[in-house]
């Protein structure tokens, strides 16, 4: 059977129909700020972003864009009746004070025992610092990762140990990918869905730490 890998908006409506209602939840840069647009409004899902926003949504195809309205990723939003601005101090607060449900941010790589590396620095266009990333890591009740299962050069991003510069130590709960979806309790990975088509030790050998499967046995997992 031909393995269809997760396309990356697949990933994050995966990551999307996880979110429980009602939830305080921040999206990191980058792929995790498409999540916004796979959210069901009648879920109330509060979004927050590092640059002061509070109760806002992906910009609809039929609404007026207005240019003061952007995220973290300086990508355009809709702002929800009772949604609000605030100083960066209160935002980082948010952050920092476990005030947060769960926080969605990509990855380089994560480890087994949930250390998140999701930035790094010296090539010309590099990211410059860690930002608001660490401190989303350590605030938050929840860490989801969504990424790739493996890099261009088909090197595995779930490894033993991280090689790359640490953002949070022990803190991603759940991991994303074209591929699965890992559970990461008491330095163990636990496999609990799986693409069609993939088998157990095909994404054992696609991933550099040792894997649990933990996926349903009576029905077929997509």
């Amino acid at each position: 059977m031909t393995i269809q890998k997760r396309s990356r908006e697949q990933i994050v409506e995966r990551v999307a129909q996880d979110i429980k209602a009602g939830s305080y939840v921040n999206l990191g840069i980058g792929l995790p700020t498409k999540v916004a647009k796979y959210l069901n409004p009648e879920h109330e899902i509060i979004l927050h972003s590092e640059n002061g926003v509070l109760g806002f949504g992906a910009l609809s195809s039929s609404e007026q864009a207005d240019e003061d309205l952007i995220n973290a990723g300086k990508e355009l939003i809709s702002m929800w009746g009772g949604g609000s601005f605030m100083h960066s101090a209160d935002s980082f607060d948010i952050m920092r004070g476990g005030h947060l449900d769960i926080c969605i941010l990509g990855a380089f790589q994560v480890a087994v025992n949930g250390d998140l590396a999701n930035w790094h620095s010296g090539s010309v266009d590099a990211v410059p610092a860690v930002g608001g990333a660490m401190d989303l890591a350590v605030g938050a009740r929840q860490v989801y990762v969504c990424m790739e299962h493996m890099t261009k050069n088909n090197q595995p991003k779930i490894v033993q140990e991280l090689t790359y510069l640490l953002t949070g130590a022990k803190c991603v709960n759940r991991i994303y990918t074209d591929l699965c979806i890992i559970e990461l309790k008491e330095n163990q990975a636990f496999v609990t869905e799986m693409i069609e088509g993939l088998s157990f030790e095909e994404l054992q050998q696609k991933t550099g730490c040792i894997l649990i499967d933990a996926t349903p046995k009576t029905a077929i997992v997509l």
